[in-house]
């Protein structure tokens, strides 16, 4: 166990489980994690190791059949999974974000239905709120659910779905004025839909459509995909809490977690990165010793391993606060600022100190250096990170003049 990136205060069985995705990373990812990447291949193999491991049920309750874990567990178990490869890491993010909001905010009969197979692996989930149109302006969503009689008719383009070939559920947030007046502020207007697939590519049931894998520059392996609605019928029951007008409060709630998961996936690929840089920096020899023996790079390993052990304690803090039941938007926006703002440069240091090899597909830096960026902008970019912190300063530190 390295000696940065410690959490205090764990107990027995945290450690355990941590122990575990450590060593079936260091086993199972590391050393398949290029090869697959570079062939833009899903990681069945390893996907079938993390169901038997039980980590598609980690914070899913026991009752359920799941291990009833914490946050903060699933958050340390994400870091670990990222440092071996970051795009495993989002295979588990969007189902747990989705088992998260039926958690919270399901009825019994959607919990009872969706939540144990959710747990066995059997059931992934993929969540949808952008549109080819917007990004972080959700209240600009424009796809649209009408009434009609005990069914809701669904119709509009979703964008960048994770897992979206691969779940059999997608959470789509969408627009249904029903019972809204016009003129109602938007995010009192959209409401979450349960939606069942098949996996795969093409249409996948009437009126819904994946139609293929996005090519991206990094994040690659996991399958990012559109998801077009054209008259596609979704039953009454199979709105998220069994009324409209809740699923942007619903959503922002599960993205809390996705943003603490962010964070955790930037502490996991900085992690990485310092490991390779300061393994490299004893192995390369310039003017007679080690490169690590040069002032500069020692001041760049100092940097690069602060930076991680300062994004790990604010990614703890934001999953600790959400286990408490408190509100966590300011930390949840603080840690996933920080730790993919330091993710990416602890990336471009280690890579920098490969030197012309980091350039190399050979070389893991290289794939961490395509990587890092989608960091930046998943669950929300940096401008939206600070929007939210400032507001939420804001609130705590009114001035009464």
């Amino acid at each position: 166990m390295s000696r940065l990136a410690q959490t205090h205060g764990l107990t027995d069985v945290q450690r355990e489980i941590l122990s575990t995705v450590r060593d079936f990373v260091d086993k199972e990812i590391i050393p398949v994690a290029t090869g697959l990447e570079h062939r833009d291949e899903y990681p069945q193999q390893i996907v079938d190791g993390l169901k038997e491991l039980g980590l598609f049920g980690l914070m899913i309750p026991e009752e359920y059949g799941g291990l009833g874990e914490s946050l903060l567990t699933y958050a340390l178990c994400v870091e670990e999974i990222a440092r071996g490869w970051m795009s495993v890491s989002g295979i588990i993010n969007t189902h747990f974000i989705v088992a998260y909001m039926l958690k919270q905010h399901g009825t019994d009969e959607q919990k009872d239905h969706f939540l144990p197979r959710m747990a066995a692996g059997d059931v992934r989930g993929a969540f949808s709120m952008s549109e080819p149109a917007l990004g972080s302006d959700v209240s600009a969503i424009s796809s649209k659910a009408v009434k009609d009689g005990d069914e809701y008719v669904l119709d509009g383009q979703k964008m960048w779905l994770t897992n979206g070939g691969t779940s059999s559920l997608v959470a789509v947030l969408v627009r249904s004025d029903e019972g809204h007046p016009e003129g109602a502020a938007p995010h009192r207007s959209m409401t979450t839909f349960l939606v069942e697939k098949e996996p795969g590519f093409g249409e996948v049931r009437p009126g819904l459509t994946i139609p293929g894998k996005i090519d991206k520059m990094g994040y690659k392996g996991v399958d990012t995909t559109e998801l077009i609605m054209d008259g596609l019928r979704v039953p009454a029951d199979r709105v998220l809490g069994g009324s409209t007008g809740r699923g942007f409060y619903q959503m922002m709630d599960g993205v809390e977690v996705g943003r603490v998961n962010v964070a955790a996936r930037g502490c996991g690929v900085a992690q990485r990165a310092f490991e390779l840089g300061v393994r490299y920096a004893q192995q390369r020899h310039t003017f007679g010793k080690q490169i690590a023996q040069h002032q500069a790079i020692q001041f760049k390993l100092a940097e690069m391993a602060t930076k991680v052990e300062a994004a790990h304690a604010m990614m703890v803090n934001a999953a600790r606060k959400k286990d408490s039941g408190e509100r966590n938007d300011l930390e949840a926006g603080m840690a996933k600022y920080l730790a993919s703002e330091y993710c990416k440069e602890v990336v471009e240091d280690a890579f920098r100190i490969h030197g012309g090899y980091g350039f190399s597909k050979e070389y893991e830096i290289e794939r961490l250096y395509r990587e890092a960026p989608m960091l930046l902008i998943g669950e929300g970019t940096a401008e939206i990170q600070k929007m939210i912190i400032g507001r939420r300063l804001l609130e705590e530190y009114r001035f009464q003049g």
